[in-house]
């Protein structure tokens, strides 16, 4: 049996498996709907395929709230309304079944819904519905993959806790995406280097920034869609320079399985470092 584990924006975090939430049903691990984009061609029967794109999708938690008596379970119930409160935004879903752990962001439909009748509600127990949406409908891993350009030298210290190892600049490797969709990358590259540029060679697409990064500042890149950002890390301040990066510049992803990166700058030393980071994601669980 898996549980589920949710948390909002605010770090209030309820378990779905056992006492006191226990979990009784679930849809979401797939149940995908997808548009298949055509083209029809004058003449011809039939049409011309184009695309398949997957929609956002609507995930539904059954639970039985278990209490000790009708004031446990009044407290119970408030908590898991504060919990699912929409006004919060957006939240984590994990599914953990053993060590195999996938999360995906999502943002409650509507507060709990709490169905009255005696086969519904007693005094130590409340059957419940939690409906949630997934905006973006894949799963994905919940601890990053970072790989250095080439073999690791030495740690350094960052201004922000970072959680990878860095290596040095001017080299190329081969990264590899285990999930079902390419995958967003995050860069980050310590200086002294110039105009360093990233190169996918296995799709085409690259990143070039336009500005020097000197030895005491780190260079940080989110290509996320939603999350995009640019900037400089420098003494425990962070700038933006979204306005460094080359105007024809594309933001990177990794393709499914092997990918070939190339990081090259006009000028640094074997001091730069650089590492790439992304989850990978799944189209179901």
């Amino acid at each position: 049996m898996f549980k589920l584990n949710y948390e909002n924006s605010k770090g209030q975090v309820v378990e779905f498996y056992a006492r006191p939430y226990r979990l009784t049903s679930f849809t979401g691990l797939g149940d995908t709907e997808t548009e298949i984009q055509s083209q029809k061609t004058p003449f011809k029967d039939g049409a011309v395929y184009i695309d398949s794109l997957l929609n956002d999708k609507q995930l539904e938690i059954g639970l039985v709230i278990d209490a000790s008596g009708q004031e446990d379970l009044n407290a119970k119930r408030r908590y898991l309304s504060s919990a699912f409160n929409p006004k919060l935004g957006m939240g984590t879903l994990r599914y953990i079944s053993g060590a195999d752990i996938k999360e995906i962001s999502v943002v409650p439909e509507s507060l709990p819904y709490f169905p009255d009748g005696s086969s519904n509600r007693k005094s130590f127990f409340q059957r419940s519905t939690i409906t949630l949406r997934a905006l973006n409908p894949y799963w994905r891993d919940p601890n990053q993959t970072s790989v250095p350009l080439v073999a690791y030298t030495g740690n350094f210290k960052l201004p922000f806790r970072l959680p990878f190892k860095l290596g040095m600049s001017g080299d190329y490797t081969s990264l590899f995406n285990s999930g079902d969709m390419p995958s967003a990358v995050r860069i980050d590259i310590q200086g002294p280097v110039s105009n360093p540029q990233i190169i996918n060679r296995t799709n085409g697409d690259w990143m070039r920034i336009n500005r020097s990064i000197a030895e005491n500042e780190i260079l940080h890149i989110d290509c996320t869609p939603g999350r995009k950002r640019v900037e400089i890390y420098r003494g425990g301040t962070v700038f933006n320079v979204f306005g460094s990066l080359d105007p024809d510049s594309d933001w990177l992803t990794l393709e499914v399985g092997h990918n070939r990166i190339e990081h090259i700058a006009d000028a640094g030393d074997l001091s730069s470092l650089v590492a790439i980071t992304w989850n990978n994601e799944y189209v179901g669980i």
